[in-house]
């Protein structure tokens, strides 16, 4: 596909990287000479100097063979004024950043005025997941399917678990609880798994369950489940606004540190509910005296990967909470993999999960069928989420007599109401969403699971 993205910064950036190497032709729009050399070079994409919102420099572009504009400049206004260009110069498809809380209670009429195929929000999106993680602090990571019914979720298996040193096809008859573990993280390997696999203490594991089967599960293997009734949010930003606002309609208690004063008076007149506190939350007294000892959840979202990454080895030394740190830069993984840091949170990589997953349900000739895609372990492994179409090579036919290629696996199937944890004499039917989670990234279609 003819791809155009307007603007080069983190998320740009992103972007760039994961549709350049899912084989796209890429073009990059931004009016920083350096930017443009470096992400061309970097990418080996094409790069154009100037204003993305200006119609002569989308012709240089080439929009009028252009299939998808993506606009994410620092500008809301810009990327929306990107897309109706865009609109009417090449009548290609156009996906917006619109980052703004004001514009954010407004994008439905937004995309269908403008006729948006799509907008995203970096920061909103990291706040759901970070909501999603505080109202279930025993996970590490959270990920929903089929409209949030069925949940895909992470933990590392604690010393003193049952689960350590149990095979898999033993979980079923020792814990009774319908859930599919998909995936295990020991050190640098990912291994999917089967029912001879063993399962050890400090294990990352990662299951399929219906939230109500998760909770029981863990339950069982005796770890807490309960939402956390407080936290302390380091950093003002667009994400803490958006994570205060959805914790204080869970009935959270909110405080928020930031050391901007004019930033802390308007986060006090939008969010007066939330208790906001001026002061720099690098000073260890600072913490302890706002109750960190004694807090249920820290969370971490300055600006700065650094202070985030020390701030929350500070809190996990000082306390018993929940801990959630914000990393921009994915690369730093590798280095911070052994800290335990609780759960990381890449707001820029949710927005590339989603656009990817947009542009292989776009490729999809017999319709748009990936519903949802997440990375889900370090660029090593994906969860994807098909709806099944009439006519696919897939159905009817017995799980276990399906011609599967290795290291892919149906993890759940989603049958009007009914969520199904899969075994081999289970048929996929029309209409349902499968879930399937691979180590092969780059699935486009259910029928990419089969062999040749």
């Amino acid at each position: 596909m003819q791809i155009i993205i307007v603007g080069c910064g983190k998320i740009g950036n992103s972007i760039t990287q994961k549709l350049s190497q899912e084989g796209h032709n890429v073009t990059v729009i931004d009016l920083d000479n350096s930017i443009v050399q470096t992400t061309s070079t970097q990418y080996d994409v094409m790069g154009v100097i100037g204003n993305g919102a200006s119609y002569s420099v989308q012709q240089e572009a080439g929009i009028a063979e252009t299939d998808l504009l993506i606009a994410v400049t620092a500008s809301d206004e810009v990327n929306l004024l990107c897309c109706l260009i865009a609109k009417k110069a090449g009548n290609c498809s156009t996906i917006a950043r619109v980052r703004n809380p004001i514009y954010n209670a407004e994008l439905s009429f937004i995309k269908e005025e403008l006729g948006l195929s799509m907008s995203i929000n970096p920061e909103f999106s990291a706040a759901t997941e970070i909501a999603r993680l505080l109202r279930f602090p025993s996970a590490i990571k959270i990920d929903t399917f089929a409209k949030g019914r069925v949940e895909l979720l992470k933990f590392r298996i604690p010393d003193n678990s049952p689960l350590n040193q149990c095979t898999i096809s033993n979980i079923s008859k020792n814990i009774g609880c319908d859930i599919l573990i998909c995936a295990i993280e020991r050190g640098d390997e990912v291994i999917t798994p089967n029912g001879n696999t063993t399962l050890y203490a400090k294990d990352l594991v990662s299951f399929v369950a219906s939230p109500q089967n998760a909770s029981r599960f863990f339950k069982k293997i005796k770890i807490e489940t309960h939402q956390v009734h407080n936290t302390i949010i380091v950093g003002g930003g667009k994400i803490a606004f958006y994570l205060a606002e959805q914790l204080i309609r869970s009935g959270i208690s909110v405080k928020i540190i930031e050391k901007n004063l004019a930033r802390c008076e308007l986060l006090t007149e939008q969010l007066p509910s939330a208790t906001i506190i001026n002061g720099d939350a690098t000073n260890q007294e600072l913490l302890l005296e706002e109750g960190l000892a004694h807090s249920e959840s820290f969370v971490s979202l300055t600006d700065m990967d650094e202070e985030n990454i020390v701030l929350s080895l500070f809190a996990k030394k000082s306390s018993k909470a929940k801990v959630i740190t914000k990393v921009n830069k994915i690369s730093f993984d590798n280095v911070i993999r052994d800290f335990d840091l609780g759960s990381l949170v890449h707001p820029k990589q949710i927005v590339a999960d989603n656009i990817t997953s947009y542009v292989r349900a776009m490729q999809n000739s017999i319709g748009s069928n990936i519903e949802t895609l997440y990375n889900i372990i370090d660029n090593k492994a994906e969860a994807l989420e098909f709806i099944i179409r009439k006519n696919s090579p897939v159905i009817g036919i017995p799980l276990e007599k399906l011609n599967i290629r290795d290291h892919i696996l149906v993890a759940c199937i989603t049958r009007k109401k009914s969520i199904i944890i899969p075994r081999g004499k289970d048929m996929i039917q029309e209409g349902d969403t499968v879930i399937i989670v691979t180590t092969h990234t780059g699935l486009h279609d259910i029928k990419d699971i089969l062999k040749d």
